[in-house]
């Protein structure tokens, strides 16, 4: 849309947190005013064109006379017209009204008597052209069947391209009514014209009806009467000139009518490209358009949708884990990979369920595996999972991670420091091994979830039994430390050698340098 679409738009529909009752005093009084100039502007080309302009029969006795008498009767009609006009397309805006007022969710019935509105408004006013070109004509019978030829057709031509450029102007006017009774749901039977009626009515009203017209007055000039090369001059030039106006001011209307609902489509395709998913298009458009605007609508719904249940998949088993399942399925099953592991526990965690309440507790808990989460996260690794009171961290799955051991012992370090300083309501002891897992889908084909096995896992679970009992509540297996960059090792000692639970071989220890714990 451009900018004097942009600035059409905002006169037509006005501010946009107007609220209901504004919207609808609105929309009614710009529906009457348009509607009766519409009607006015018609009525006078229909005058100049039948009066002034298309050459009289000859065989008429006094023609000044029988034209101001035309022009009298053309002129009265139009007034009782729009009077009546008026007070029918007012009734008939009542239920659309009422409707639009209660703000609630509109049937299906209900919504097709909104989208319908502006063709009920159509007939009424093709009623009323309708019957002033069969009474004018049978007025002017009694002077000249050639007369009374000449003022019904040329009535009925201009009522019909008047009553569908009221079509096409209510329909836009009425975009805020139709734009909440879609907001929900958008019929699938409408009962409006499509795209392509919409052209074809486009292309009736502005070459169809002047060529028509010029048919018309050839037939009559060769069923005998007289008409000079001026006569003949003028016709050409007021159905040229009137098509012309006519055929701008229509395709415009249909143009935009067809336009602008694809251009806000194009413009919430571009904000989605650039990641916004919070966009949404307005439906004001019974049409195949309104069920593109409704389509794009539902698509961005399931993207929002799709994107918040990938976040919570991701918040439940870690992004890594989600891109790995999204990008390449389930298969159940693991592979074998190098990892280093930390697991954390809270120390004395039975004692603190026993002595403070469970909404006390879980509030402990929540601070503390914040911090665990954040810590391991900042040195690129996954929380495997959370055991009550204790968490699991993986370094090197389910995607590979260079210097994995500097990474986790780093964080190690950094995590006892952490918790410390900012739970000091818990105390939490650490322990970090490495070494080959099998990583992978473990569980049933309805029930799975990623994981790690294998002897690393059970390490560092017994070296936190043992960190509990050191003064720092901190302790690797040397064979991390020895993998680790000098830098990283260097806050590190190896402080002895045990055989931990479950295992036949003995490990080599390390903790902190005492001038860091």
């Amino acid at each position: 849309m451009g900018r004097v679409g942009r600035v059409l738009a905002r006169v037509l529909d006005g501010p946009p947190t107007a609220s209901r009752e504004r919207i609808e005093a609105r929309t009614r009084r710009l529906v009457l005013s348009s509607v009766v100039v519409a009607n006015i502007g018609g009525a006078l080309v229909v005058l100049a064109l039948a009066i002034v302009v298309l050459p009289d029969p000859a065989d008429l006795a006094d023609a000044a006379a029988l034209r101001a008498f035309n022009t009298a009767l053309l002129l009265a009609y139009l007034t009782v017209a729009i009077v009546v006009g008026a007070v029918w397309g007012l009734r008939l805006f009542r239920p659309m009204r009422r409707l639009f007022l209660t703000g609630r969710r509109l049937a299906d019935d209900e919504r097709r008597l909104m989208l319908r509105a502006p063709l009920r408004m159509m007939r009424v006013h093709v009623v009323l052209w309708g019957l002033a070109s069969v009474g004018w004509a049978a007025v002017n019978l009694w002077f000249s069947p050639l007369m009374a030829l000449k003022v019904g057709l040329t009535c009925l031509l201009g009522g019909l391209t008047t009553s569908t450029i009221i079509y096409l102007l209510t329909e836009r006017l009425f975009r805020r009514f139709v734009t909440d009774a879609l907001s929900t749901r958008v019929p699938e039977e409408s009962g409006v014209p499509g795209v392509v009626a919409r052209l074809v009515l486009a292309w009736t009203l502005g070459t169809a009806i002047p060529v028509l017209g010029l048919l018309i007055f050839g037939a009559v000039t060769l069923l005998g009467v007289d008409v000079t090369a001026a006569e003949l001059a003028w016709v050409a030039l007021a159905l040229g000139g009137t098509a012309l106006v006519v055929g701008v001011a229509v395709t415009y209307l249909v143009a935009q009518a067809v336009a602008a609902p694809i251009d806000s489509v194009r413009q919430a395709i571009a904000e989605v490209e650039r990641g916004g998913l919070d966009v949404e298009v307005p439906v004001y458009d019974g049409s195949q358009i309104g069920q593109l605007q409704a389509g794009f609508n539902h698509m961005v719904a399931g993207l929002r949708e799709r994107e918040l249940i990938q976040d919570l998949f991701g918040r439940q088993v870690g992004e890594d884990v989600a891109r790995l399942t999204l990008e390449h399925g389930v298969e159940l099953g693991g592979e074998l990979r190098d990892v280093c592991v930390i697991f954390v526990d809270l120390v004395g965690s039975t004692r603190l369920a026993a002595t403070r309440p469970p909404i006390e507790v879980v509030t402990l808990l929540n601070e503390f595996f914040a911090v665990v989460v954040d810590v391991v996260e900042r040195h690129g690794g996954w929380i495997n999972k959370f055991e009550g009171d204790a968490a699991l961290a993986v370094f090197g799955a389910p995607s590979p991670l260079d210097n994995a051991p500097t990474r986790t012992l780093a964080a190690a370090r950094t995590m006892a420091a952490r918790l410390a300083a900012e739970v000091p309501g818990v105390t939490a002891a650490v322990g970090v091994s490495g070494g080959e897992v099998v990583a992978g889908h473990i569980g049933a084909v309805h029930r799975f979830e990623y994981t790690v096995i294998g002897d690393p896992v059970n390490e560092a679970a017994r070296l936190t039994e043992l960190a509990k009992k050191t003064p720092g509540l901190l302790m690797a297996a040397g064979t991390v430390l020895d993998a680790a960059d000098p830098g990283e090792a260097a806050h590190w000692e190896i402080s002895g050698e045990v055989t931990v639970r479950g295992r036949t071989r003995p490990t080599r220890t390390a903790t902190l340098r005492a001038a860091e714990d």
